[in-house]
């Protein structure tokens, strides 16, 4: 048989141990770079385009996005939930032209070099796939996001 003050002062010292745990981490880790990443590429991403200034949304260049888009990126990405890879809402907002386009055109180089892209990885569990984009589709996909 339980005596009531014990089981009362046990009930009491759990509670007052569950308050001085440490709440769980809710932002995910993102991996250390590799040495040598430079902070433009941290920026702007590992590969080919350099950062530049947009103009305004090219409705035409766009119009060319949304059909390379579908054909190779809708399969893995929506815009506001998650599918095979990451929706892709807000995400230049979270980054610079350049880093997108080098994402689509460098995918391998950035899953395996990049912290951002390595994290993605560890959490949906799978690379970006390369398609093997033209600079010309890379752009025209930016292009559709820009105007999505």
């Amino acid at each position: 048989m339980h005596h009531p003050i014990v089981l009362s002062s046990l009930l009491a010292v759990l509670a007052l141990g569950a308050c001085e745990m440490p709440a769980p981490e809710t932002s995910r880790a993102v991996p250390s770079a590799p040495a040598g990443l430079s902070d433009a590429q941290l920026e702007h991403g590992i590969g080919p385009i350099e950062p530049f200034v947009l103009p305004g949304v090219n409705s035409a260049l766009a119009a060319e996005g949304e059909k390379s888009f579908t054909l190779k990126c809708a399969s893995c990405h929506q815009w506001e939930a998650r599918l095979v890879g990451p929706p892709l809402a807000g995400a230049l907002e979270r980054r610079s032209p350049a880093f997108v386009m080098n994402v689509l055109l460098n995918p391998d180089e950035m899953g395996k070099k990049h912290p951002e892209m390595m994290a993605q990885r560890e959490e949906y569990g799978v690379a970006m796939p390369n398609q093997f984009l033209s600079r010309d589709e890379a752009r025209a996909i930016l292009e559709y996001m820009r105007g999505k």
